[in-house]
């Protein structure tokens, strides 16, 4: 054709009736004792694009994101101001020490990160876990942490929404909570079918704003320490107390906390948008975990210090940031940060949660386990806008359907998707590395995946029995799926077509 881009020799991936040409050396394998792995050479491209992806271009995105691009999203998916929300019942569970069981959860999912960078190394493609364990465990575990992995993503928004809609509609009550929800979902389809550029300039303003209240508090705050005749001063009790110290208490708390930081890993559904998909998005990913869990400590110490005992917001938890909040700047730093944390969540945060998981059903519709229409990319804008749009309508359906079921419900399939997603992704660490391709990398690719094993592990056990009950039948469904796909239709999944 006259359009038709050229390419290097050996970089041309194989295509229907045509041989495959002997794939070139890939450039991390020419870095190691070991060759490319089939599954990297199936992801062969450009000398200089800086990751692999199927050289398909109808299925190609737009590599834009750089790696401060990333940490914004990822600071926007863990949201910065998270804690104002949940402060009460992590001050309770960690016995009066929250930024000790915030400082706990962030080195405890660093181990998860660490795990992450590693897979995106190796397989540099979108769909997070589940391109991960598909190429490094086989096509069967692959799209079980895919469906499970969905349990979390495509619910998420839905999370975010009716907390939001439901909040604003508290402050605004003139307003139905589903109009708020309308328009919540209407603005984050558009900007995401629109492009992954015109969301990370949301995503930059949305940080502003959320940092710009935060600075506000933490302001406000040291001077009422310091100056309040009221105030108990600068004290460690936040951070250790001897009287309720106890490693089961502070482990328990830290379980709490370590969903706090679920959304860093979405940072992985954009490698292939990434202009480096190697190496940027594992950047990306550690940097943005220490910011966030050094903001999280930091807010939530200044909270502890201002009540120590908890007695400001023992009438209601539920609240207990804001009204610490209240203490220091007063009834419209309350109004303030309540209303930020709905925006937060209901538009910025819910905006990239709704990004990652159209790359996830592009990935896994690309690859044939979910219908094809799936894997579409706008010709102009470079999106998977079916996959998209997709989302925005079911997100829709479903707070309008079923919000009224409540947050803990909705919470007990997110938790449940993303811890199980975060097992599958160390043990494919273990599997692929250490026993497959036997690199004898034992802290890497053993003590590093069984850390995080025994972290995320711990916090799955603790969760309710309901959660256990909903997820499994999940999987289970998806496991009866996969097998009347595969063996009933005689379906046989393309990895990366």
């Amino acid at each position: 054709m006259g359009n038709e881009v050229k390419e290097p020799k050996g970089a041309r991936m194989e295509t229907k009736g045509s041989a495959a040409p002997e794939p070139r050396r890939a450039v991390e394998g020419a870095r190691t004792k070991h060759p490319p792995s089939k599954h990297a050479a199936a992801f062969e491209m450009a000398p200089n694009d800086g990751s692999d992806i199927p050289r398909n271009s109808s299925q190609q995105f737009k590599r834009v994101l750089t790696v401060p691009d990333l940490i914004v999203y990822g600071l926007i998916f863990m949201v910065p101001i998270a804690p104002f929300g949940i402060y009460g019942g992590v001050f309770h569970d960690s016995g009066g020490m929250p930024a000790l069981a915030y400082l706990v959860g962030t080195g405890a999912m660093v181990f998860t990160a660490l795990s992450y960078s590693m897979l995106i190394k190796e397989f540099p493609a979108s769909g997070s876990v589940y391109a991960y364990t598909t190429r490094g465990m086989g096509k069967g575990i692959g799209f079980v942490s895919g469906w499970t992995l969905l349990l979390d993503y495509i619910l998420s928004p839905v999370l975010l929404y009716v907390v939001a809609s439901t909040a604003l509609s508290g402050i605004v009550p003139e307003v139905p909570a589903w109009a708020f929800a309308v328009a919540f979902v209407v603005f984050n389809t558009f900007v995401n079918v629109r492009g992954v550029q015109l969301a990370n300039v949301v995503d930059k303003v949305a940080l502003v704003l959320e940092t710009l209240v935060l600075a506000v508090f933490v302001v406000l705050a040291v001077r009422w320490l310091a100056t309040d005749p009221a105030s108990h001063g600068f004290t460690l009790a936040p951070l250790y107390n001897p009287e309720t110290f106890d490693p089961a208490v502070v482990a328990s708390a830290a379980s709490l906390a370590v969903l706090s930081f679920l959304g860093f890993d979405g940072i992985a559904t954009l490698s292939e948008e990434a202009k480096d998909g190697r190496r940027g998005p594992g950047r990306a990913m550690m940097a943005s975990l220490a910011i966030i869990g050094t903001l999280f400590a930091l807010q939530t110490y200044l909270a502890g210090c201002v009540s120590p005992d908890g007695a400001v917001f023992a009438s209601d938890p539920n609240n207990a940031f804001y009204l610490v909040a209240q203490v220091v700047g007063g009834r419209w730093l309350y109004v303030v940060c309540a209303i930020a944390t709905a925006l937060s969540w209901g538009i910025f945060t819910a905006l990239a949660a709704q990004t990652a998981v159209s790359r996830i059903l592009f990935a896994m519709g690309r690859d044939g386990n979910l219908p094809r229409p799936l894997a579409k990319i706008h010709p102009k804008y470079r999106t998977p806008y079916v996959a998209t749009l997709f989302v925005g309508v079911f997100t829709l359906v479903v707070v309008l359907t079923f919000g009224q079921l409540g947050t803990d419900t909705i919470s007990l399939f997110v938790n449940f998707g993303a811890l199980t997603a975060f097992l599958l992704l160390h043990v494919t660490v273990i599997w692929y590395f250490f026993i497959k391709k036997r690199d004898g990398r034992w802290g890497a690719h053993l003590l590093v995946p069984l850390a995080g094993l025994l972290v995320i592990g711990y916090t799955w056990l603790g969760l309710d029995i309901q959660a256990k009950i909903l997820g499994l039948a999940w999987m289970s469904a998806g496991i009866v799926y996969y097998v009347v796909l595969r063996y009933v239709f005689k379906h046989d999944v393309k990895v990366g077509d």
